[in-house]
């Protein structure tokens, strides 16, 4: 027998990254929030690697914690080992990485939610969900109804999930999870536009199990970064990872049983991520290569469970064992857990407007793998974008809509309802246009502004921000102004680094344009440099020694900008447009851009229907004044 619960201003479904940042983002705004999930020991699980950040990740990260988000310290207070990926590139690339102890990370969350105000964390599965009026209508499986003036769905790889291993399939969400079967039926009758999407996970194996002495160990970086720009303390390294290579004898066992693997015998219809292949889908597409690359991490300091970063499948455990034993290292290992394939319900993008509200149902929004992408940072800023929207919009407050100008996580959403996905998105750096400027150091200094102006940020840290703005400045005009003195000792120092030495006195700022200059070679002949955090001299000299590209490129963002400013009325009729093509009109009437800018970069959209559409708006403005 049902009876009516708890109402909310907002209902978050899903205790992932996504519905983490979502509910928090909410409660945080002031508006009544639930955060349901099938299981309360899962909040915030790492069911693939057990690790934040990486390649342009890192970024996201960043991003996440400059607009007041929970991600990055709760990878702070847990990490295991810390490294920053692309030193030896620019600045544009670095990214972050840290192995995290999960089942620490989970707690950590688990804790976060309990304690937030405004927040209430429940165990229920939702079961069906309708439109009751101004209110969305939630069933749980125990016939409790819950009403909501907005819904946040985050319901990761739960929704309709299907384990596959070799023969053997079967429903289920991550880590033997109960699935959400009937949600997924209920959001089909809604209307919602699901597709099938997979993804899979390696196998785990004990640590006391593995030759170590035979494998490449791979340690944490000496000097250590944070992910939080709030993060007193730098990250410690606790444990090492190792670095084991595939052989013959792999490729061999693996090609022998490809007929054995769901994915190349037809029994996955799901499409699975193109960045992230299994290893048997890496086996046949990368056929002339000798061996692969895989990464045995550990998944937490009070556990010998061990993570083979490289070795995802959905074969049979007989041949995963077999695989696993072909490894140099690896031969007497012992497996904790079975890798697996999961095939999971997700919406197309297509349909959520930026701001990630459905446009077909107001007061609904979309967020993380839910939204076709992958990975767990993808889903942290889509949840917290979502779960802001959601309250501003309760609030009466105008939106928080990120461009791709702005940051990798407008980059990410506008990729997402402008192209829309094939396959499950993945955020690389190559994909911004805008990476010179979008980099991880300069997040807080992109983004805390937005943070603030939405009431993420408290005044304290902005106040905290806004010195450290006033520092960058201040030391920007001391190193134009302060000249450097020519000596013996500065030339040697010079030449030493494979730069000219100096034939008259230099103005600092004009010595840190060389590419080998740096801030710590001229601390010896700078003696009146300001006691300032080394952040503050990192920003500056990234400032000074890449300002002509970084002048470049802030020219084509304002110019972006300007055509992001041009908005386009929501009940434009595009056949009435004389001049537009018909693959545009069809492309624009789908997904239905919010701005000019946004219509430039649907597929099948050319310059000139851009052309066209600007006139006709235009000219229908100064008709209607």
């Amino acid at each position: 027998m049902t009876y009516d619960a708890e109402n909310y201003d907002v209902i978050v479904i899903g205790a992932g990254h996504a519905g983490i940042e979502a509910g928090l983002a909410c409660a945080r705004l002031g508006v009544k929030t639930a955060v349901f999930t099938v299981n309360l020991d899962w909040v915030g699980n790492m069911p693939c690697n057990p690790s934040i950040g990486g390649t342009s990740k890192g970024h996201l990260v960043r991003e996440i914690d400059a607009l007041g988000g929970e991600m990055g310290k709760a990878a702070d207070a847990n990490t295991l080992q810390s490294r920053m990926l692309n030193k030896g590139k620019g600045p544009a690339v670095h990214s972050l990485r840290a192995q995290i102890d999960r089942r620490a990370y989970s707690e950590y969350m688990k804790a976060t939610l309990e304690r937030q105000q405004n927040l209430f964390l429940r165990q229920a599965e939702i079961t069906d969900i309708e439109k009751d009026g101004d209110f969305w209508l939630l069933t749980t499986r125990l016939e409790a109804k819950h009403r909501a003036k907005a819904v946040i769905l985050a319901t990761g790889t739960f929704l309709a999930g299907r384990v596959y291993i070799g023969d053997v399939s079967y429903e289920s969400g991550p880590d033997g999870m109960f699935p959400a079967t009937s949600l997924a039926l209920s959001l089909k009758k809604l209307g919602v536009p699901t597709r099938r999407f997979k993804t899979g996970t390696p196998p785990r194996i004990n640590l006391r199990s593995v030759d170590t002495k035979a494998l490449e160990p791979q340690f944490g970086d000496e000097k250590t970064v944070a992910f939080s720009f709030e993060s007193e303390k730098k990250p410690e390294n606790k444990l090492p990872c190792y670095i084991a290579y595939t052989g013959e004898e792999t490729k061999k066992i693996i090609l022998d049983n490809l007929h054995r693997s769901p994915l190349y015998s037809g029994k996955i219809d799901g499409v699975g991520p193109r960045y992230c292949p299994s290893i048997e889908d890496k086996i046949v597409r990368f056929s002339e290569k000798e061996r692969h690359q895989i990464f045995v991490e550990p998944c937490g300091e009070k556990t010998d469970e061990m993570y083979l970063q490289g070795l995802s499948s959905s074969l049979p455990e007989d041949v995963q064992l077999g695989i696993v034993h072909s490894i140099h290292g690896l031969e007497n290992a012992e497996f904790l857990r079975t890798a697996y394939a999961i095939e999971y319900d997700c919406v197309d993008p297509l349909a959520l407007r930026q701001t990630l509200e459905f446009k077909d149902f107001p007061g609904l929004y979309g967020a993380g793998q839910f939204n076709g992408s992958s990975g767990y940072e993808e889903a942290a800023a889509q949840g917290l974008v979502a779960g802001v929207n959601a309250a501003l919009k309760i609030l009466k407050k105008h939106p928080l809509v990120l461009d791709r100008t702005t940051s990798y996580i407008g980059t990410l959403i506008d990729d997402l309802t402008t192209k829309g996905c094939s396959d499950p998105y993945r955020m690389m750096t190559s994909r911004s246009e805008y990476r010179l400027i979008l980099r991880q150091d300069n997040a807080d200094r992109r983004l805390t502004e937005y943070g603030y102006q939405a009431g993420l940020i408290s005044e304290e840290r902005y106040a905290r921000f806004k010195q450290k703005l006033a520092m960058i400045e201040s030391e920007k005009e001391r190193a134009k102004a302060v000249s450097i003195k020519k000596c013996d000792e500065l030339d040697s120092a010079l030449v030493s680094r494979g730069t000219s030495p100096l034939e008259k006195g230099l103005k600092m700022a004009e010595l840190l344009k060389r590419p080998c200059v740096d801030y710590e070679l001229l601390a010896p002949f700078d003696p009146d440099r300001p006691d300032y955090p080394d952040e503050i001299f990192e920003q500056v000299e990234i400032d000074i020694k890449y300002e002509g590209y970084i002048d470049r490129q802030q020219r084509q963002i304002d110019e972006m900008k300007r055509l992001e400013k041009q908005a386009i009325p929501e009940d434009i009729d595009y056949s009435e447009i004389t001049g537009l093509r018909l693959e545009a009109i069809e492309k624009l009437g789908k997904i239905r851009p919010e701005t000019v800018g946004q219509a430039s970069r649907i597929s099948g959209v050319s310059p000139a229907d851009t052309s066209v559409l600007i006139v006709y708006l235009e000219r229908k403005r100064k008709n209607e004044l």
